[in-house]
C-alpha cells in the first residue's frame, strides 16, 4: 500500500523546505519513527503548514483538569468519523488507543460513541462536539449547561468546540486532497511496539 500517492497535490522535497518546517518534520519522524503523511502533504504551503500546526498544538498538546489529552483525541476520532475522514480516524485513533491504553476504544468511538465503553461525561462531551461539527448554528445555552452539569469549565467547553471546528477544517482538507494514511498507524496501540 505504501506505493499509493500520499496526496493529489504536489509533495515537496524535504531538503527544499524552509528550515523551521523541515525541522518540525524531522522532530516528528524521530519521535514516531516515520513521517506522518499529513506533514508532507501540508508542507508544500509552508505558511499554512505553520498556521495549521500552531493551532493544532495549541488545542491538542495541553491538558486541563477537565479535559485531558485522551478526551481531546476522542473528539477528533468521533467528529472525523462523522465527517468521513479516513486519515484522521485512523491516525488519531492510533493516538487515542495509545493515550487511553486501550486497543478497542478508537473503533468504538469512531463507530458509535454512544455505545462505547466511555463515561457519560465523555458521551456528553462528544454529543456537543458532534453538534458543533455538524450543526453549529443550533448550539444553544442548554448545550453549554449540560456540559457545565458534567463539570466542564468554560475553557473546556471552548476547547471541545474549537477541536471539533479545527478538525472539521482538517477533515475537509484531507478529503479534498485524498490524503493517504500511513500504514504504520493501523497497528499502533493495538500490538506491542517493537523495540
Amino acid at each position: 500500500m505504501a506505493d499509493q500517492p500520499i496526496s493529489r497535490f504536489p509533495l515537496p522535497e524535504l531538503a527544499q523546505l524552509p528550515e523551521d518546517v523541515r525541522q518540525r518534520i524531522i522532530e516528528v519522524q524521530e519521535k514516531s519513527g516515520f513521517i506522518p503523511n499529513v506533514f508532507l502533504a501540508l508542507a508544500w504551503r509552508p505558511d499554512e503548514f505553520r498556521a495549521f500546526f500552531t493551532y493544532h498544538d495549541a488545542l491538542m498538546e495541553k491538558e486541563t483538569p477537565g479535559l485531558g489529552k485522551t478526551e481531546r483525541e476522542m473528539i477528533v476520532v468521533a467528529t472525523s468519523a462523522r465527517n468521513q475522514c479516513q486519515y484522521c480516524v485512523i491516525a488519531h485513533g492510533a493516538i487515542l488507543r495509545i493515550r487511553a491504553k486501550n486497543p478497542y476504544i478508537a473503533d468504538q468511538v469512531a463507530t458509535n460513541y454512544r455505545k462505547a465503553d466511555i463515561s457519560e461525561r465523555q458521551k456528553a462531551m462528544l454529543d456537543y462536539a458532534l453538534k458543533v461539527s455538524r450543526h453549529a448554528e443550533k448550539v444553544n445555552d442548554t448545550d453549554h449547561q449540560r456540559l457545565r452539569d458534567f463539570d466542564f469549565s468554560e475553557d473546556d467547553i471552548w476547547d471541545i468546540g474549537a477541536i471539533s471546528a479545527f478538525f472539521g477544517l482538517s477533515n475537509r482538507l484531507v478529503n479534498m486532497s485524498s490524503m493517504r494514511t500511513n500504514d504504520e498507524f493501523h497497528l499502533m496501540g493495538r500490538v506491542p511496539r517493537e523495540k
